[in-house]
């Protein structure tokens, strides 16, 4: 835990520091981006990104005033949305991704030897493939 809170304390300071939106932005904008054309309904994104349903709306209310997303209501669901990237959001996601990946990368080559991060990349992908 100590580990992932000190890698995402210096991605989000590269990123602020960059000018660009914080690290959950990007990963809400990757998952919408992957979702394409069609869209992705906001509960469906909650569940991907393990957010509660009220972050989950003022995630995607704070990147919809910011031009990053659209919201369009679902005909046949009185209260459903689906949510589409916009070409800002597009755009903004692309220059996020060279911040956020130069930091990871210099995080971890700062600490460990190449095999060392081979064998932990190793490690996280078995554990990526284990169902409780």
């Amino acid at each position: 835990m100590t580990a992932n809170r000190v890698l995402l304390d210096d991605i989000e300071y590269a990123l602020k520091t960059a000018g660009l939106p914080k690290l959950s932005w990007y990963d809400a904008l990757l998952e919408i981006e992957k979702a394409g054309a069609a869209g992705i309904r906001p509960f469906d994104l909650k569940e991907r990104l393990l957010l509660p349903q009220y972050g989950m709306s003022r995630l995607l209310d704070r990147m919809a005033k910011a031009g990053l997303v659209d919201r369009q209501d679902v005909e046949d669901d009185g209260r459903g949305q689906i949510v589409r990237l916009t070409q800002k959001g597009r755009d903004v996601r692309q220059a996020m991704w060279p911040v956020y990946a130069a930091t990871l990368t210099r995080s971890v080559e700062r600490h460990l030897s190449q095999d060392e991060a081979a064998e932990l990349h190793r490690l996280l992908k078995k554990l990526a493939r284990t169902k409780s």
